[in-house]
């Protein structure tokens, strides 16, 4: 009997890690297969640009009002079941979406922006319930596994469209295969763990608590500031690179694919490392330098050293910090549903931030009609991005100073 229990308890560990996995893997190339074919779509449909930018803004909107609202629901229904539902909901977005019409685009994309926000709430959840003495190392290997397949879905989406000729309806549908295989997982797993569903249930915050905890202000800042400075750069990278260096933008899209794939190294040593440090703020000093040094590299940097220069520095950077932000979603938790808590309100800040990030960046471009003070702004919020991290970094948990 002893063997079969632990032959049984260790598929289902190991099925847990490949649906975390899979889970991870859907967490951004719906979103960052859109950019590099957005003007196929613009052009096929016959959208104005202001109108095709909500492609990309409607989600991250979504992330912020959706992140308050799943770990209520969590709280009722269990995390797996939940974060089934949210993979299911993304095979419906990313279906509607991909059909020839307007609204289906914009209904489809919304659906898009809620799926991927349940499960960005719930698995720093799942990794501080299931692996709390491992929240470093499998923090690690989600983050990572989701900066890989946004750059796999930034580089294939003109040679799927264009290259094999499939156009960016079928283009943007192919990634509805792991977001289909990741919710068959989840509900398999949500079957097998009914009896853990309700763990933790007597330490359940309040909301309002979360949101009075200053702690919870510093992590929470923390990850909007750090959402808005990737998702500027990978909005605005290869015009910046373009005007600024008169790099072609062929070239200048490589660029971007070539910062994301150098923030996986980050993405995945950082979180380990975090995890055994009693507070993370000699991280966070590292980071915000790479960050400050980058930004600062593309502002006065015209030689292309200099360019590749800048593009490893912000590659590290913005790897990192989002690998470090998920990690304090966890480390500044006693538990899993607190860590729910916590992850609910910080993207709902996070995404808020990230959604105005693209758009205030290029209005302040439009005003000067040049990249000074665009990118002086990023400076400036490189910086605060260093004063929340030195507060979120801090070795105590959001409940320690809230009565």
């Amino acid at each position: 009997m002893f063997t079969k229990v632990s032959k049984k308890q260790s598929t289902f560990r190991i099925l847990l890690i490949i649906g975390i996995l899979f889970a991870a893997f859907n967490l951004r190339p719906a979103i960052t297969s859109v950019g590099p074919i957005i003007g196929m779509i613009r052009d096929h449909v016959g959208m104005a640009n202001w109108s095709v930018g909500l492609l990309t803004t409607l989600p991250l909107i979504a992330f912020a009002f959706m992140s308050p609202l799943v770990p209520r629901i969590a709280r009722h229904y269990s995390n797996e079941r939940v974060l089934s539902w949210g993979l299911m909901i993304l095979v419906i977005g990313i279906g509607i979406r991909s059909l020839s019409y307007m609204i289906s685009l914009f209904l489809g994309t919304l659906l898009v922006g809620i799926g991927i926000s349940i499960c960005n709430v719930l698995l720093p959840g799942i990794v501080k319930e299931k692996y709390p003495t491992k929240v470093g190392l499998m923090t690690s290997v989600y983050s990572t596994a989701m900066g890989l397949f946004a750059a796999i879905a930034s580089g294939l989406s003109v040679p799927l469209a264009i290259g094999l000729d499939l156009g960016w309806q079928m283009t943007l549908l192919v990634w509805i295969i792991p977001a289909i295989l990741g919710s068959f997982i989840w509900f398999y797993l949500s079957k097998k763990n009914r009896a853990q569903n309700n763990v933790d249930v007597a330490f359940i915050s309040s909301s309002k608590r979360m949101w009075r905890s200053p702690l919870a202000w510093q992590v929470a800042c923390y990850m909007g500031l750090q959402s808005f400075l990737f998702y500027v750069t990978i909005s605005w990278l290869p015009e910046i690179l373009h005007d600024i260096s008169g790099m072609n933008m062929t070239t200048a899209g490589w660029m971007l694919s070539l910062l994301q794939l150098l923030g996986l190294p980050a993405s995945f040593l950082i979180p380990v490392m975090a995890g055994r440090m009693r507070s993370q703020r000699s991280i966070v000093i590292i980071l915000s330098i790479c960050s400050i040094g980058g930004f600062l590299g593309l502002l006065f940097g015209t030689s292309m050293w200099m360019t590749v220069l800048s593009i490893v520095l912000l590659g590290v950077t913005l790897g990192g910090t989002f690998a470090l932000a998920l990690s304090f979603l966890a480390m500044r938790a006693k538990h899993a549903n607190e860590a729910a808590e916590l992850s609910g309100m910080a993207q709902s800040i996070g995404y808020l931030l990230a959604a105005l990030g693209p758009v205030f960046i290029g209005f302040l471009h439009d005003v000067s009609d040049s990249w000074t003070a665009p990118l002086l702004m990023l400076i400036i919020i490189s910086i605060l991005v260093l004063l929340f991290g030195l507060g979120a970094a801090r070795d105590r948990y959001v409940f320690d100073d809230v009565p």
